[in-house]
């Protein structure tokens, strides 16, 4: 038997945010997270239509022998599309120029995954008890890190640690970092908006993920945890483990955050 996913998504508001601008979807396919951009013109708007288009992506790929696609182009048009969409609604709606989302997906084939990223969301792998941090943040301060400029300590306090290089936005072509990932039976992955990495450091992340079973129960910490830390934005988790096994024939996606709002 092919390994599929066994996933749980969980999204909160926080303490300090009115409203939730986060959005997520899970399937025995996909991973998504997308974090509206806080201060700009309805994030939760650009969060929606993100998780919407790789929603409609999954769609497409329910009957499909997933062995045909190229994961990493099938990702990278749904982002494109996803732009273009933005794009089309603030030439609707003027309101919603300047909209724009990170944005975090897998797409899995087996132990083949696909791996969209832009902003500051992250991917994280649990395997063999050892994290590892699988995108990096396309912010500011990590530019300033790589160059040498300052230090993982400073980095951590930098006043500008927020501010975004590369986001998927309206009116712009979207540049998303694109990868393959080989996963392997145990494994256990983590996609997550900055109202959880803005908390918890890697140290913790590890511990929860090492220490709980159940990607449900995973969630809930994570996010327990977060606002326990001042909760000082949406907080939204995926946790997905690699399991050997076939996917329920009845496989509906789970949405939760701006998305799900979205949807009723």
């Amino acid at each position: 038997m092919s390994p599929t996913l066994r996933s749980a998504a969980g999204s909160d508001v926080g303490r300090r945010r009115s409203m939730n601008q986060d959005s997520a979807a899970t399937s025995s396919r996909l991973l998504a997270v997308a974090d509206g951009m806080g201060g700009h013109a309805h994030g939760e708007v650009a969060s929606a239509v993100a998780v919407a288009t790789l929603l409609d992506l999954d769609a497409r790929l329910r009957d499909v022998d997933l062995g045909d696609v190229d994961l990493l182009a099938a990702l990278g048009e749904a982002i494109a599309d996803a732009a273009a969409r933005l794009t089309e609604l603030s030439e609707q709606n003027p309101e919603l120029r300047g909209t724009g989302t990170t944005v975090v997906a897998f797409l899995v084939d087996g132990a083949r995954i696909g791996v969209a990223h832009i902003g500051d969301s992250r991917a994280y792998l649990l395997r063999d008890g050892e994290l590892h941090r699988l995108t990096r943040d396309h912010t500011l301060v990590q530019s300033l890190l790589d160059e040498g400029r300052i230090s993982a300590e400073e980095a951590a306090t930098h006043p500008r640690r927020s501010w975004l290089i590369r986001t998927l936005q309206e009116g712009t072509p979207a540049e998303p970092d694109l990868f393959p990932l080989e996963g392997r039976v145990g494994d256990r992955y983590l996609v997550c908006s900055d109202g959880v990495t803005a908390v918890l450091d890697d140290a913790h992340i590890r511990e929860v993920l090492a220490g709980i079973a159940e990607p449900d129960d995973v969630v809930a910490q994570l996010i327990a945890l977060a606002n326990e830390g001042g909760g000082p934005d949406n907080i939204t988790c995926v946790v997905a483990d690699l399991v050997e096994g076939v996917p329920e024939p009845d496989d509906v996606p789970v949405v939760v955050g701006a998305a799900q709002q979205d949807e009723t």
